[in-house]
C-alpha cells in the first residue's frame, strides 16, 4: 500500500441511491489506482457492480441507498463491503441459458478469493475479498 494513503474508504452515503448507481465504480475505479492495485483490478470492479446492483435490485427498499466500504488491510489484503437493509438471505438467481440475470453472485464466488454475508441491523453486508499483494 502506498504510504499516506487511507486505507479505508467510505462512498458518502447520500451518493449511493438508484438514480446515482455509477458513483459506486468511479470511487472504486480511483481508490484502486491510488492504491496501485494491479492485475486483480478489473475483477474487483465486477464484483463491486454486481454486489451495488444487487443491493439496488433487492436490498433497499425505494427512496433508501446502501453503503459501499473498501480496505486495504496491511496484509495485502482487500475487501469490499456493501451494506444494504434487505434480508440477509441471499440466492443465486435463475441460470438457465434464457436468463439474462442472475449470475453476480456466481462471478463474485468465482473471482474473489473470500465472499459472503454477514448480519447488521437492519439488513445485511455482503462482503468478498481479494489478495491484492505482489
Amino acid at each position: 500500500m502506498p504510504v499516506g494513503l487511507p486505507p479505508t474508504r467510505e462512498v458518502p452515503p447520500e451518493f449511493l441511491f438508484r438514480e446515482r448507481h455509477p458513483v459506486a465504480g468511479d470511487f472504486t475505479r480511483e481508490a484502486l489506482t491510488d492504491w496501485e492495485v494491479g492485475p486483480c483490478a478489473d475483477d474487483v470492479l465486477l464484483c463491486v457492480s454486481e454486489l451495488t446492483t444487487n443491493a439496488l435490485l433487492h436490498g433497499v427498499p425505494p427512496g433508501r441507498g446502501f453503503r459501499l466500504r473498501l480496505a486495504l488491510h496491511p496484509d495485502g489484503v482487500l475487501r469490499t463491503e456493501v451494506h444494504d437493509s434487505g434480508p440477509g438471505e441471499l440466492r443465486y438467481g435463475d441460470m438457465s441459458p434464457e436468463s439474462e440475470h442472475g449470475r453476480g453472485l456466481l462471478l463474485v464466488s468465482l473471482l474473489a478469493d473470500k465472499w459472503g454475508v454477514g448480519e447488521r441491523e437492519p439488513g445485511k453486508v455482503v462482503w468478498c475479498e481479494f489478495e491484492v499483494r505482489e
